[in-house]
């Protein structure tokens, strides 16, 4: 099903089988991040969301879509790869849970290592190097890369409030600010 965010062009939608933590029908408010695992920017943004997503609850969805910069720049030669290793935690049930890892161990994405996660896990290995490989895999990467930049992201992080691309997402004093701001109007 998708949710076209009211207050923003039409064409910017958040289905409700993206990763998202927290209702994509029933928030206030819908942050969508475009990270990069390899990016060091996405890397001081990951506590700032896990943040925001305790401090406002309920009242915000958390959405993340896939923006590997070698897709756009050669800069981080195991991103792409990466967000493969997440979708296929995905199709275990275990996204958020790979998301986190790999955050936290951004220092090495090396194959070997995204084995270790997924082991660490507990996902089925099989299965997960299946789906790595996958063509559907690699698909859903590229599709949100492609969104990512008919919306306009060229670097990562990248967040959207409610539709709506902040102009700087690198300032989490703003984005907060902006968020509370809303939330309050929204009550």
């Amino acid at each position: 099903m998708r949710y076209t965010l009211p207050m923003t062009t039409p064409t910017f939608y958040v289905n409700s089988t993206e990763h998202a933590i927290g209702s994509v029908a029933d928030a206030k408010l819908i942050l969508v991040e475009y990270g990069d695992f390899e990016c060091p920017d996405c890397l001081e943004a990951y506590p700032h969301v896990k943040n925001w997503k305790q401090k406002f609850g309920d009242a915000i969805c958390v959405v993340f879509r896939h923006m590997p910069l070698d897709q756009l720049y050669p800069i981080h030669p195991n991103a792409t790869y990466a967000a493969c290793v997440a979708e296929a935690a995905g199709m275990q049930g275990r996204f958020w849970e790979m998301h986190d890892m790999l955050f936290e161990h951004q220092a090495d994405l090396s194959e070997e290592a995204c084995i270790g996660y997924a082991e660490t896990l507990g996902l089925s290995l099989e299965k997960f190097h299946e789906d790595v490989q996958s063509e559907a895999v690699k698909e859903l990467v590229l599709d949100s890369v492609e969104r990512g930049e008919s919306y306009g992201v060229t670097s990562t992080p990248g967040f959207f409030i409610h539709g709506v691309l902040e102009k700087n997402s690198r300032d989490y004093a703003a984005i907060e600010a902006k968020l509370e701001e809303l939330l309050a109007v929204t009550s």
